[in-house]
């Protein structure tokens, strides 16, 4: 089927004024597009307009905007209740709840609304698209535009096909991408947990048996990432880690180790406990830490700070490289 060309986009559409949609928003409209967030409730509305304010003045603060800049971020998105909106969508991204009952709930209603030429897509951590697709109209036009929370720093993009999206399609969700400045990538498969959540989850999985197995402290072993581990990762992937490393040294710890790697296919204790007492992590006060006062807000203030530096050092005018 014919979608709309890459050229012609200038509105984008968000659904879902949490944490991620209010992100996504901000880099649409850093790079001139207008954007409309919408959401179903005035608590989501208000709270993503909060979670604005704080993401541009932690641009501001750390250099990343000027404060006419973000002004300017700021007037091209605009925030609304009204479902309507979606009649003359260009592009669509929705960020609502996980939950599948929920996104076929808004993709019967929203595809049929939507041009039929409109780009639709979902931003889910890892629910099936294929399946999410079974409530969209015309879903040859359907498919995963997954980002990473802090979407208005973290420069990775994962674009995932459904079995019934056209071919086209990814490649424009991918040219886009590239527009404001994204590192896109290919999920070739709709696996569960795509790329990214099933190499993060793989690493915590192991991360907490080291902790309940008694090797190590949690605080080390967030050291071990951070000091270590991280600072690899943030230059190199792990085949080029490997290749560097020597594949004749990393056969030879493969052959021992993988056998007494963590296998579980449960939550372990430690998070299934935390879970039980609503210790939901830094929204919820406490989780593997504390987070009294006001706490929270500074970490994430630090983070985004951080991941700044990081990105602005890292990867600067890499967004165009194929």
């Amino acid at each position: 089927m014919q979608t709309i060309q890459v050229d012609a986009i200038n509105r984008i559409h968000i659904a879902g004024a949490g944490i991620m949609g209010a992100s996504m928003a901000q880099i649409f409209a850093r790079h001139g597009y207008k954007v409309t967030v919408y959401d179903a409730f005035e608590k989501g509305v208000e709270n993503g307009k909060k979670m604005m304010a704080t993401n541009q003045e932690t641009s501001v603060a750390s250099g990343d905007v000027t404060q006419a800049e973000s002004d300017a971020i700021c007037k091209n998105i605009v925030f609304t209740m009204d479902k309507s909106v979606f009649a003359d969508a260009q592009f669509v991204i929705e960020a609502i709840i996980e939950r599948m009952d929920v996104k076929h709930a808004f993709w019967a209603e929203t595809s049929a609304a939507a041009p039929k030429d409109a780009i639709l897509t979902t931003n889910t951590s890892g629910l099936s698209i294929t399946e999410i697709a079974k409530a969209v109209v015309l879903p040859e036009r359907f498919a995963g535009m997954h980002w990473i929370n802090p979407p208005h720093i973290v420069p990775l993009v994962e674009v995932i096909s459904g079995a019934q999206t056209d071919a086209a399609v990814p490649d424009k969700i991918v040219e886009l991408s590239r527009r404001v400045g994204k590192q896109p990538v290919t999920v070739k498969k709709d696996a569960s947990g795509f790329i990214l959540n099933r190499i993060q989850f793989c690493i915590l999985r192991e991360a907490m048996h080291i902790v309940e197995s008694g090797i190590a402290e949690k605080e080390d072993v967030d050291k071990v990432l951070k000091y270590g581990l991280g600072m690899r990762y943030a230059c190199l992937g792990p085949f080029e880690i490997a290749d560097i490393g020597g594949l004749d040294t990393f056969h030879s710890i493969a052959s021992y180790l993988f056998a007494d790697l963590c296998n579980v296919k449960e939550p372990q204790a430690m998070l299934s406990e935390l879970h039980k007492q609503g210790s939901f992590g830094v929204k919820a006060g406490k989780g593997f830490y504390d987070y009294p006062g006001d706490r929270a807000q500074q970490v994430i203030k630090k983070r985004d700070a951080d991941f700044i530096k990081l990105a602005n050092t890292m990867y600067k005018g890499e967004s165009n490289k194929k």
